[in-house]
């Protein structure tokens, strides 16, 4: 048995993703973007159920683990998908299990 006290290298910094990706609001938020498309929180309210401030709120929990990317323009903050970020992410966790477990 492996020691469990201690995070693999590859695991680290991305419980914060995987807890992101694993609320299906958010999921509908990332699943709303097409692709490169920048989108900002009235757009993204426009086509969701949801009120402006939870759009806000779960939009700040998908910035804060990774899975999107901000820019500020005037007033407005626009919001893209991180692929780079998510597809490491997962990359390095899949290639942990493959090479570990």
């Amino acid at each position: 048995m492996k020691n469990i006290l201690h995070i693999p290298n590859e695991w680290e910094n991305i419980s914060k993703l995987f807890e992101a990706l694993g609320d299906a609001q958010r999921q509908r938020i990332l699943l709303a973007f097409e692709k490169d498309e920048r989108l900002n929180i009235l757009q993204i309210a426009e086509h969701s159920h949801l009120s402006r401030t939870a759009v806000t709120h779960h939009l700040k929990v998908l910035h804060q683990s990774g899975a999107l990317k901000s820019e500020k323009i005037g007033k407005e903050v626009f919001f893209w998908v991180n692929k780079a970020h998510m597809t490491e992410a997962i990359q390095n966790v899949l290639n942990y299990i493959q090479k570990e477990i």
